[in-house]
């Protein structure tokens, strides 16, 4: 407190930052004792999602088999390269977030490198827990699918699939 006001000072210490505010009128004064008791969930990250279907590949679709993950290609790396049921080569583009535009043609990007003889059928798969307006129709326009999955229902399988027993392989 100085002349009837009161400074505070807030230390940063990292990076030797202080700042100071003061206060020139104070009308009232209280001191509390706040707890937060709001929780933070990450179900499932992006990769999770990504080992929950190579785990259980129904979770995409029936008949499904994974045959790599995190596949590079130009313009990035490939989720999950796979065969569906159909012997059709599949691209997988997981969200674990709403799916944007930008996704899509993230995943357009992937179909271009990996679809070079164009009498091969390759599907386009997009994978996220929803999608932003206009998605539906830009993955249409390209012949594309998509699937909802939530990080949620990832994440039950992850726990199932880390949670087994050692004798249950025996079985």
């Amino acid at each position: 407190m100085s002349d009837n006001n009161i400074i505070l000072r807030i230390y940063r210490r990292k990076d030797r930052e202080v700042m100071e505010v003061k206060l020139l009128n104070v009308m009232m004064f209280a001191s509390l004792s706040l707890k937060d008791l709001g929780e933070f969930t990450l179900y499932a990250s992006e990769k999770d999602m990504q080992e929950a279907i190579i785990h259980q590949p129904i979770l995409l679709e029936e008949g499904f088999r994974p045959i790599s993950a995190e596949r590079p290609v130009d313009p990035g790396f490939i989720d999950i390269l796979g065969i569906d049921k159909n012997g059709v080569l599949t691209v997988v583009e997981i969200k674990r977030i709403k799916a944007s535009k930008e996704s899509v043609l993230q995943l357009k990007k992937y179909i271009d490198v990996i679809q070079v003889d164009k009498n091969r059928n390759v599907r386009a798969i997009l994978v996220a827990p929803e999608f932003s307006k206009g998605v539906h129709e830009l993955l249409l326009s390209f012949g594309f699918e998509y699937k909802i999955l939530s990080p949620q229902k990832c994440a039950e399988v992850i726990k199932k699939k880390n949670g087994k027993q050692i004798t249950e392989f025996f079985k």
